[in-house]
């Protein structure tokens, strides 16, 4: 069962860079979901308390495969966290495998070529019930979820920065 990072214990979030860019990528397959994952990762990150100053550079592509690409983009825009959000639900064939296994290792390998986050915000289920409960449902908002998972990255690439 999933469960919130905000159950788990986190650190008190203090920046010392002034601004941050922070891009929001969105496929639009099943776009009932994905747009609610969209609204509470921005709504996260448009109500952080302690950011100086932010910016959201948004983007949408076609499906989940298309994710990486779309993120790599945003960073070569300038920006220092990218949130990919995305829904893919098993069907009857193995192309769930193959999208989800794609999409997991481009944004993995996206991460360590910029040195920057490149959060996972892509629900992978059996059904659409499960993932309306992780779409705002019962178990939360993953975009949410993947929004504070970018703030805490960022606020560990500067704690580690200073020391």
């Amino acid at each position: 069962m999933a469960t919130a990072i905000s159950s788990s214990p986190s650190p008190t979030f203090s920046y010392n860079k002034k601004h941050y860019q922070i891009g929001v990528v969105t496929a639009v397959w099943n776009q009932h979901i994905t747009s609610v994952l969209r609204n509470g990762a921005v709504e996260t990150l448009t109500h952080h308390k302690t950011f100086q100053s932010i910016s959201i550079i948004e983007a949408t592509v076609p499906g989940a495969f298309e994710l990486p690409i779309a993120a790599q983009w945003l960073f070569e825009k300038g920006c220092d966290a990218v949130i990919t959000l995305g829904c893919v639900i098993k069907g009857d064939t193995p192309h769930f495998d193959y999208v989800c296994e794609s999409v997991t290792r481009g944004v993995g390998e996206l991460s360590l070529k910029t040195n920057k986050p490149c959060i996972f915000g892509v629900i992978t289920t059996n059904t659409e019930e499960q993932a309306l409960e992780r779409a705002g449902g019962k178990l939360g908002n993953k975009g949410s979820e993947a929004a504070e998972a970018a703030l805490w990255m960022l606020f560990t690439k500067e704690s580690i920065d200073q020391q």
